[in-house]
């Protein structure tokens, strides 16, 4: 299963890596087998690229890319507060809302 592998730094926030734990957790207990949290991000990211042409998918790598992008510029800009990108989301509402709405960081 892993003859040609490959390692990979993923950095991702408090919330979502916990969701995962969750889920290994779940998938452990359902099981009746041993789940890391790697098995499930691997399985996530593998069933993530099946879907490639879903519209949420591509909602959410958009949402993550302008992220990246708000961070990058207040970090050149060298202007921001230490530690004030925290708030900075990955521009997609999570649960019920519509394919592809942007969060506009108010709750």
């Amino acid at each position: 299963m892993f003859e040609n592998k490959t390692r990979v730094l993923l950095i991702l926030p408090q919330d979502v890596l916990d969701r995962a734990r969750v889920l290994a957790g779940k998938s452990t207990t359902t099981l009746k087998l041993p789940v890391s949290l790697q098995i499930v991000l691997r399985a996530l990211i593998e069933e993530g690229l099946k879907r490639e042409g879903d519209r949420n998918l591509f909602a959410n790598v958009e949402g993550q890319a302008h992220a990246v992008r708000r961070i990058r510029s207040l970090a050149g800009r060298g202007g921001a507060a230490k530690g004030e990108h925290r708030n900075l989301r990955s521009g997609i509402l999570r649960g019920g809302s519509a394919p592809g709405k942007r969060y506009d960081g108010k709750r």
